[in-house]
């Protein structure tokens, strides 16, 4: 197989006898795809570090014969995110929309977290509990156990929000999450939290007071690490990534179905099977969002979309089987890509046809 061809097709200037030629090639020998997989890679890589993001993309100019839409899966396989360049953001109407975080106070009231002013929260005893600041919330002090008051965070799909509790964890949460913690940790006791959604936690020690995070129907218990959990209401799993330390998951109904993960492990609880799984996983990928990364490893579409709804919040239908059972990897840097960016990055390597309604994103075949 001559370079001519292979760059031809890169470029979308292939003829259809010579896409032809080339999947027949890549048929011919597992050594052969290799080459081909090795050359796309670079080949999109070299296109986006030159900026040369275009309309123009590798799609092949006619309807695929069914021997070619077998080979597109060796194209989606190659997919490498990186940070994309500035460009012109889709959804502008809905940036002057967009929701707000909500504090709902122990008493039952509600604020709008405002994260232009800098403000403080004071107790019904004129006793100051918290700063706020933009993108994050300070809490201070202990109380006696009776007097212990819950608040809850609820964090709306595209923002995230850090908040460092009275104790001095930190946890940062994600878009999609809603958290109750104590306005202030009782001097006694553990210290309890109750999550729906994904937050990454850093805990500060305290060997006489266990740190537990209710998530769903499971409990993780902590004295002091760095761990990550997502707990969506909608997916029937629980994932919880241990970063550095010592965390202990275990069904909240059944405290002898548990297991103690070492760093670099994920625990998975299962609603259906009541099971508990534990594999090793490199953690830079379940906390790049706290950096204001995505990042996938072997990822579904359709958990890479779900991710999309909630980080930009949108939402996105997908009628394209095809892209639906492709799997991704790579980085995407939040602030520096629109979802224009990444679906037209995603359509480099398997064609799709894509339209906007508002906030609505319909996935169809290609046209």
């Amino acid at each position: 197989m001559t370079s001519e061809i292979l760059n031809k097709y890169l470029s979308n200037e292939a003829s259809e006898q010579e896409v032809q030629a080339l999947f027949e090639w890549i048929e011919a020998s597992e050594e052969n795809k290799q080459q081909f997989i090795a050359a796309k890679k670079a080949w999109v890589l070299n296109a986006l570090t030159e900026n040369t993001i275009t309309d123009a993309v590798p799609v092949i100019p006619m309807k695929p014969k069914n021997k070619i839409r077998q080979f597109m899966r060796y194209a989606a396989v190659l997919l490498v995110f990186v940070g994309l360049g500035s460009t012109v953001l889709l959804f502008t109407e809905k940036t002057k929309e967009t929701k707000e975080i909500v504090l709902e106070l122990g008493d039952g009231r509600l604020e709008n977290y405002s994260q232009k002013n800098q403000s403080s929260l004071f107790n019904d005893k004129g006793i100051l509990v918290a700063k706020k600041f933009p993108n994050h919330m300070v809490y201070f002090g202990k109380t006696a156990d009776s007097e212990v008051q819950y608040n809850t965070l609820k964090i709306p799909y595209g923002k995230r929000f850090k908040i460092t509790l009275s104790d001095g964890t930190i946890v940062s949460l994600n878009s999609g999450t809603t958290f109750r913690y104590p306005e202030q940790f009782g001097i006694n006791g553990n210290r309890n939290v109750y999550l729906s959604g994904e937050a990454f936690f850093e805990v500060a020690k305290d060997q006489n007071h266990p740190f537990i995070v209710n998530a769903n129907q499971v409990d993780i218990k902590v004295l002091g690490t760095k761990f990550n959990i997502s707990a969506y209401p909608e997916n029937p799993t629980v994932n919880s990534t241990l970063i550095e330390g010592s965390i202990q998951m275990y069904e909240t109904s059944d405290s002898l179905n548990s297991i103690i993960l070492e760093p670099s492990q994920m625990a998975t609880w299962s609603s259906n099977s009541k099971k508990i799984t534990v594999k090793n996983v490199d953690t830079a990928f379940y906390n790049a969002w706290t950096k204001g990364e995505l990042a996938f490893k072997d990822t579904p579409f359709s958990t890479i979309a779900k991710i999309i709804q909630r980080t930009y919040d949108v939402e996105i239908i997908n009628q394209n089987s095809d892209l639906a059972r492709q799997n991704f990897t790579g980085t995407i840097k939040i602030s520096e890509s629109s979802v224009e960016n990444i679906l037209d990055l995603l359509k480099r390597d398997t064609p799709f046809h894509y339209s906007i309604d508002q906030k609505t994103i319909t996935i169809t075949n290609p046209r």
